[in-house]
């Protein structure tokens, strides 16, 4: 069994939340840029793939990145996840083709496929079970801190300079969030050598069935994102928001205080309480933003957005290590992964066909994406009670 530390965050916390926050930083400061590229090589009609294809390959290596956490440790994984985001960094600029941009896309999506489940495999190893809660939304805290910073950034960077700096700034800070991860301690206990044979994956070694209920609530609650990510920058640009990364500012910034109160709450009160109000928000989130007509109204739906998604994240990830078995955290992590690339993905996917490019199609597009967080609702309103295989600790508060 893992150590735990004496004092709940020290120094390894304190490290794995600045290399959190680096490395959400790097991915997402190119994200509300990236249609615009993608339509300057040719390329407007598959703007839903910008997404879809980054979690397609995502959740394609969970179940690659959830046996690797669990077998040559968690700090290994996380630095894989980093040296991708790295190299892709410096590819985008020299993509001249519509193909070429797609398969980067593609390739881009393992980052995000490794390097979150190292890390809530590593938090799940240092903090005791009555404080996951609030330790996911610390860590939380700090990934939303990187996806509030990198766009805002990334926008401006590519205003004053160009596009091409904005790839490199990009790598720069991926380089430093591996940096970071040098100066820590890995948790595993007697973590194994690589080996090629750690790459065969059996069927059992792809779902954890013991956390079904945090995976279900999660594919439905983030197809809303994937929906966000792939059309924000478009309504934006139709309300006359000229920074494409202020829609997306303004929900992570909201999501950063409420994350560790509801960490917090969510051990206090239960993972299932917390849950039935951030996906009524979202549902609410999503019904708002399609009524949107002014640059305001969207910035203000973007704080409910991001109150609802800071409410969710910690603590279905909290949920989801409650019912993990401690052998196999990294498989119960890369599981409910999955499911959330998928719910971007197909959030994405849908999005960009539902949109269709017409200004007139824009609130059904988001409404779509609020029956969704809609199902996650009834969901836990109907289903939590018969969660049998939860242990006493999540039983205790989910009546």
């Amino acid at each position: 069994m893992a150590k735990q530390i004496t004092r709940v965050y020290g120094l390894q916390f304190g490290l794995l939340c600045l290399s959190s926050f680096l490395f959400f930083a790097s991915f997402n400061m190119i994200i509300p840029e990236l249609p615009d590229y993608l339509t300057s090589l040719g390329g407007e009609e598959y703007k839903g793939l910008i997404i879809f294809l980054f979690t397609i390959t995502a959740g394609l290596s969970r179940p690659f990145s959830g046996k690797l956490a669990d077998k040559i440790g968690r700090i290994p994984v996380m630095m894989v996840g980093g040296a991708v985001c790295i190299l892709c960094g410096f590819l985008y600029p020299v993509t001249g083709s519509v193909a070429a941009f797609l398969l980067l896309r593609f390739l881009h999506g393992f980052s995000t496929g490794f390097t979150p489940t190292g890390t809530s495999a590593y938090v799940a190893d240092v903090v005791p079970v009555e404080k996951r809660g609030e330790a996911m939304g610390l860590i939380g805290l700090s990934g939303s801190m990187g996806m509030a910073a990198g766009p805002a950034l990334g926008g401006a960077i590519a205003n004053l300079y160009s596009v091409n700096t904005m790839f490199y700034a990009s790598s720069l800070a991926a380089f430093l969030s591996v940096a970071v991860l040098v100066r820590m301690h890995e948790t595993l206990d007697n973590p194994h050598r690589f080996r090629m044979g750690l790459l065969r994956i059996s069927r059992h070694e792809i779902f954890e069935p013991r956390v079904w209920g945090p995976s279900f609530v999660m594919l439905f609650s983030t197809f809303a994102f994937g929906t966000i990510l792939t059309i924000i920058p478009d309504f934006s640009a139709h309300l006359g928001i000229q920074n494409k990364g202020l829609f997306f500012t303004s929900f992570t910034v909201s999501s950063l205080a409420i994350r560790f109160l509801a960490g917090r709450a969510s051990d206090k009160y239960g993972r299932i309480n917390v849950l039935r109000i951030s996906t009524g928000l979202l549902t609410v989130a999503m019904v708002m933003v399609g009524l949107c007509a002014s640059a305001t109204q969207l910035l203000l739906a973007g704080v409910l957005f991001g109150v609802a998604t800071g409410m969710n994240s910690p603590t279905v990830y909290a949920w989801t290590i409650d019912l993990s078995h401690e052998a196999h955290r990294g498989r119960a992590m890369a599981t409910m992964y999955i499911a959330l690339e998928v719910g971007i993905g197909l959030g994405a996917l849908c999005s960009g066909w539902l949109y269709d490019n017409n200004p007139d199609y824009f609130t059904r597009t988001f409404w779509v994406a609020g029956a969704c967080a809609f199902i996650s609702f009834l969901y836990l309103i109907t289903s939590s009670k018969r969660q049998l295989d939860s242990p006493a600790f999540l039983r205790k508060y989910s009546s």
